[in-house]
């Protein structure tokens, strides 16, 4: 079971704002989910399954699955959703049930992966800004209302803790 090119699934879309009746919000995540051991098991039927689960899922649990990138040991999703879902609930979703349906689908990745988990027990997510970078939503704050700014706080970004 092997692949060797980056494949992108789902064209990335325009993201759009999701208007609720109280809010309107752009909340979009990169996600990376590596395969347990690393093991290569995302082929091309593998891959097809999971962008019709994520599919499925999404439409489910206000999840909008704007891009999906297969390696042959780990998958990126772009993932639109709403505030009032928990990221670390959103993400044991994701890898829950597509991990669940693609053994259903596919036992000979149950196999490869001497019958335990599709996906290992960590996960790479970040924030993705559509209008800005960290430096450019600070100098917005910092330039908003007042024509002296006094910084009441600021913290360093902590990269590797």
């Amino acid at each position: 079971m092997h692949r060797d090119s980056h494949d992108i699934l789902i064209e990335m879309e325009d993201a759009k704002h999701i208007k609720k009746s109280h809010n309107k919000t752009l909340l979009i995540y990169h996600l990376v989910c590596p395969a347990k051991y690393r093991r290569k098991v995302f082929t091309d039927d593998v891959a097809q399954t999971l962008k019709h689960i994520c599919l499925e899922l999404g439409a489910r649990y206000e999840i909008v699955f704007l891009e999906i990138g297969i390696d042959a040991d780990h998958v990126h999703f772009l993932i639109q959703t709403i505030p009032n879902i928990c990221v670390s609930e959103m993400v044991k979703k994701i890898k829950s049930i597509t991990a669940r349906h693609i053994f259903e689908k596919h036992p000979e990745v149950k196999t490869f992966l001497w019958g335990g988990n599709l996906w290992t027990s960590g996960y790479y997510i970040n924030t993705v800004g559509q209008y800005g970078n960290l430096n450019m939503i600070h100098n917005y704050v910092k330039n908003q209302g007042r024509k002296e700014y006094t910084q009441i706080h600021t913290e360093q970004l902590n990269l590797f803790s």
